[in-house]
């Protein structure tokens, strides 16, 4: 066994069980909660139709899943040898290298703020746009994105108990509107049921790399319950097993929910449909279906998913910060926890952090010839796509480092563990990276030649520059900081 689980020096082994709190079911429900069900329905799969132009939409999620459970293999075969919070970061540093785990550290802390902070857009818009609807009242985006801020920010601060009950309640009900939907859906298929989305010639063809492109965001944050290692009750067996029941479960529902938007609109109409309605092609049919109330539920529900998501990568940004600064990676005050476990500097960095970035897109976008759409198409759009982008590349990355972890730790695992699934898991994630890449004009909405399709990327892998720096900078002036770094124990003063 690796020493990167031993507990940190001075602690007392009874509060760190006592502080164990999470369960299967908890991680799990904080996995999915990240990729918010009824907001893929909603947002997500209409979009890989529309922009792919294919209807092999349902089959792109089952090929992401399939790349998921290879990575997953190793990368669960390594979270029961490495316990801690930093899991990008600890893994990285565990199989590739310290300096190269600092990379990875800095990169994913911007990344995953950019995917919080970047909800806030779609939410404050959401959230006015519904209070409008029902008081007549227009309450400008950046204040009901503020109050979001707020909330978030306060069951941050609280034990981890209370955020996972909010957020199992909040996806409860997504599951259970989703599955209302799909059943409706196939009640009135105006083609009839078709499997025609699962053809292989739905899928295969010019547009595949874009639709696996955009339908890769859906699984964003499946790899975040390691971060709960400390918080899970029996890490070894808990978080590994969360890891893979997430995985089947987005996998699986997802390409469900994509094939009932197919089956609601006639599989031959679903491409147009999306293209033509967007967001807005799962409420209409719910409506022509003879739903409008359903319709309105669903709507707020669509705001409470995007909620649940925000719970959620705020947990994520905050352990990550307490892990980082644990180990002096970043400073050491964001390691400062209340007498719950909760990462009580990290949660309120975080929130400064958010709260900060909606007053300055505010202020640029007081206005803009975008119109109500700003926060969408900016702070929505940007910084959740630049993350994904970010967290793709490290998913890369670390599946590198589970080759490099296990390769003097033969005699752990079969050779499919440590070697076979991590290639497969690399050359799958490689092939998304790179159209990303290709596709990152269309995916921020740019109609044309536009620096944001190089600069959103570069700061994320500038990012990973500076972290590599810092890296070489502890290196050589702090080597005790250095030889500590992914060990998960506070670093020496």
């Amino acid at each position: 066994m690796s020493s990167f689980n031993a507990p940190s020096p001075g602690a007392d082994p009874h509060r760190l069980e006592a502080n164990r709190r999470l369960g299967v079911a908890s991680i799990v429900f904080l996995i999915i909660a990240a990729s918010a069900p009824l907001t893929v329905a909603a947002g997500g799969a209409p979009s890989a139709y529309a922009v792919s132009g294919m209807m092999g939409a349902p089959v792109g999620y089952l090929v992401l899943g399939v790349i998921l459970i290879f990575f997953t293999v190793g990368y669960a075969a390594m979270s029961r040898d490495i316990t801690n919070s930093g899991a990008f970061y600890s893994y990285i540093a565990a199989g590739l290298g310290k300096r190269q785990g600092i990379a990875a550290s800095w990169l994913a802390f911007v990344s995953y703020n950019a995917m919080q902070i970047g909800l806030y857009g779609l939410f404050g818009f959401t959230f006015s746009s519904i209070l409008e609807q029902w008081t007549a009242i227009a309450i400008p985006w950046w204040v009901t994105a503020l109050v979001g801020a707020l909330v978030v920010g306060l069951l941050g601060v609280s034990a981890i108990d209370l955020a996972v009950k909010v957020v199992s309640v909040l996806v409860v009900l997504e599951f259970i509107t989703v599955i209302g939907f799909n059943i409706l859906a196939f009640m009135n298929a105006p083609e009839g049921i078709s499997l025609a989305p699962y053809a292989p010639g739905s899928f295969f063809g010019v547009g595949t790399g874009t639709l696996l492109a955009f339908g890769i965001a859906a699984f964003m944050g499946f790899e975040s319950g390691t971060i709960y290692s400390e918080e899970a009750r029996e890490p070894q067996r808990t978080v590994p097993r969360a890891t893979y029941i997430a995985v089947l479960v987005i996998a699986l529902f997802y390409s469900f929910v994509a094939w009932a938007l197919a089956q609601g609109t006639g599989s031959s109409q679903i491409v147009a449909a999306s293209q033509e309605a967007g967001p807005d092609l799962m409420f209409n049919l719910l409506r022509d279906f003879g739903f409008a109330v359903a319709a309105d539920i669903a709507n707020v529900l669509f705001l409470t998913s995007l909620f649940a998501a925000l719970i959620a990568f705020h947990n994520t940004v905050a352990r990550y910060a307490m892990s980082l600064g644990r180990e002096a990676v970043i400073p050491r005050f964001l390691a400062r926890t209340s007498s719950s476990q909760a990462p009580v500097a990290g949660s309120l960095a975080q929130s400064a952090l958010a709260v900060t970035m909606i007053l300055v897109f505010a202020a640029f976008g007081a206005n803009s010839e975008l119109g109500p759409l700003y926060p969408v198409l900016t702070l929505f759009t940007w910084l959740t796509n630049a993350g994904a982008f970010g967290l793709v590349f490290l998913l890369v990355v670390t599946s590198a480092a589970v080759i490099g972890y296990f390769r003097n730790r033969r005699q752990d695992h079969s050779i499919w563990v440590r070697l076979v699934a991590p290639l497969l898991a690399a050359a799958g994630l490689l092939y998304v990276f790179v159209m990303i890449m290709l596709n990152f004009d269309v995916m921020i909405g740019s109609e044309g030649p536009s620096l944001l399709v190089f600069v959103m990327p570069g700061m994320i892998l500038a990012s990973g520059v500076a972290g590599l720096l810092r890296g070489e900078y502890l290196r050589r002036n702090r080597p005790a900081v250095f030889d500590n770094i992914g060990s998960g124990n506070p670093a020496p003063m």
